[in-house]
């Protein structure tokens, strides 16, 4: 009996092709939409208190970097509305 087995091979191949084509671009979608994190909103007392306390820490303490960069990812987050 006559083996038929090459005669498979190219339409398998661009079956292959295909199906890693189409599984590429399944993974994008365009109607996606950025997910904006929640802002916490500050009472005006509470700000004043933060910043008391802010100055009261000692010069060139990690944490007021830190809060500079709590800054300006809430600046991010504002813009993401």
């Amino acid at each position: 009996m006559k083996s038929n087995a090459k005669c498979w091979t190219p339409q398998a191949t661009a079956l292959l092709i295909a199906m890693h084509l189409l599984v590429g671009c399944a993974t994008v979608s365009s109607d996606t939409q950025a997910v904006c994190p929640p802002i916490v909103e500050y009472s005006t007392s509470d700000q004043t208190r933060a910043a008391i306390e802010i100055e009261a820490l000692p010069h060139g303490a990690i944490v007021v970097r830190m809060l500079s960069d709590y800054a300006v990812l809430r600046d991010q987050a504002r813009a993401c509305r």
